[in-house]
């Protein structure tokens, strides 16, 4: 499975379709800017706003959910990369994180 650091994905935000597989609940609270929401537990019903001919990127909260919907794409024909520790370890390192409902 092919997998990106967060920092090696910061460099090429914004501008890459990123997909974050967390739920929308979680999705709500804080995101990376840009970026699509697609809960794992509906993606095998809902990939078709992945974009088709593009590396797409799947994050989640920290790397696990993001390494099975990396996996689920690929087998439907996907460029998919597993974004390593999720959008924690985006947050971690100091990327931009947007925040929601009850965030800071």
């Amino acid at each position: 499975m092919k997998s990106i650091s967060v920092d090696n994905l910061a460099t090429l935000v914004p501008g890459v379709p990123l997909i974050d597989v967390r739920e929308a609940e979680e999705f709500a609270e804080a995101s990376v800017p840009g970026t699509m929401n697609l809960p794992l537990s509906g993606l095998q019903l809902n990939f078709g706003g992945v974009p088709i001919g593009r590396t797409v990127y799947v994050m989640c909260a920290s790397g696990g959910r993001s390494a099975r919907a990396t996996a689920f794409l690929a087998e439907q024909g996907y460029d998919a990369v597993n974004v390593m520790g999720g959008i924690t370890e985006w947050y971690r390192n100091g990327h931009p994180v947007t925040y929601r409902g009850g965030g800071n």
